[in-house]
């Protein structure tokens, strides 16, 4: 592979944070405590997000995939796949929330995805238990070893929030919106702003026309 893609999923696929929002929901009081801090890296995602997780009982495990199933994804998302798919670029979806709300959300998407991870959780005890085969030392997903699996000549990183952070400062060309914007330029690290994948379409199909034109 020349090229590969990789995408968060909460509020970058989606339109809304849908995993902050399961959290808000399905275990409020700890997600009021802990949520701000992890905004505020006074903790870290690996630590905030389990034990938000971990406090969440397994038979709810039905009534959050419910909770998610109707969110909306962001206008464009198809459309950049089918130009990936043209191209023949393979897009990455690397999300820190669970793998079962991202395969409900995406539903007939999923067999377009090149590849997919995420927080898995075992449900088979009394409370939730988080299974990650890529925790890191400050995330549950550390999506910058995930990165490394793919030896390309050329990483594109496209996210919107903190969980996104490491990738985009270890990826050359990134795409970011909102908190993960903020962030960038507090790290004073370039970005290309967008707001739906029609953008992001857009601008990959004008820089690889001038990579393909100065071959």
């Amino acid at each position: 592979m020349k090229r590969i893609v990789f995408c968060d999923f909460d509020g970058t696929i989606t339109v809304k944070e849908t995993f902050v929002a399961v959290l808000k929901h399905f275990a409020p009081q700890l997600s009021a405590q802990l949520i701000p801090q992890m905004y505020a890296r006074e903790l870290t995602l690996r630590e905030g997000v389990r034990r938000i997780l971990e406090s969440i009982p397994s038979s709810r495990y039905p009534e959050v995939l419910e909770f998610t199933r109707c969110e909306t994804i962001r206008p464009g998302f198809t459309e950049l796949l089918d130009f990936l798919e043209a191209q023949k670029v393979p897009l990455v979806v690397i999300s820190g929330g669970l793998r079962g709300m991202v395969e409900v959300v995406l539903g007939e998407l999923i067999p377009r995805i090149h590849a997919l991870h995420a927080v898995d959780i075992d449900t088979s005890g009394e409370y939730f238990q988080v299974n990650s085969e890529f925790e890191g030392e400050t995330e549950l997903v550390a999506k910058v070893q995930v990165m490394e699996k793919y030896l390309v000549d050329e990483k594109i990183a496209i996210g919107d929030s903190l969980t996104d952070l490491n990738m985009a400062l270890e990826t050359p060309i990134v795409f970011a919106r909102d908190r993960l914007a903020q962030y960038l330029e507090e790290h004073q690290k370039p970005y290309i702003p967008w707001q739906d994948f029609l953008e992001v379409r857009d601008y990959l199909a004008k820089l690889w026309n001038l990579v393909s034109n100065d071959e």
